[in-house]
């Protein structure tokens, strides 16, 4: 019994098993929502709620909450904008939220073969 040598492939054949092996298309796709999904939430929050809760405020902007520390030996000012931290969170969350959502509406499709961590085991 004779063994044939195994065909070569082809640099393009190889790079087209990879993308299928890893997902790589699966992956840049997400990768382009996400980034587009962010920049929505993102301008949600600046435009819609960052001015609701500069209402609240006396600055009237919440990106303009700072605080200055001056030190005293140099005279230097040290500005702690706070206010923007607490704007970047608020965009943190919203789209930690809408990832979860999205996994747990996916997840009840079964469209991921993951087990499901959060579940307590049976």
């Amino acid at each position: 019994m004779s063994t044939q040598p195994e065909k070569k492939q082809s640099m393009m054949d190889e790079f087209i098993g990879f993308l299928k092996t890893f997902g790589v298309i699966g992956l840049a796709i997400a990768f382009v929502i996400g980034a587009a999904s962010s920049k929505l939430v993102t301008a949600f929050v600046n435009d819609i709620i960052n001015p609701i809760v500069g209402l609240a405020l006396p600055s009237g902007d919440l990106k303009a909450l700072h605080y200055n520390v001056t030190n005293s030996a140099t005279g230097a000012t040290s500005t702690f904008a706070y206010g923007d931290l607490i704007s970047n969170t608020i965009d943190f969350i919203i789209i930690a939220l809408i990832v979860f959502i999205a996994y747990k509406m996916l997840s009840r499709y079964k469209i991921f073969n993951v087990e499901d961590k959060t579940k307590p085991p049976k």
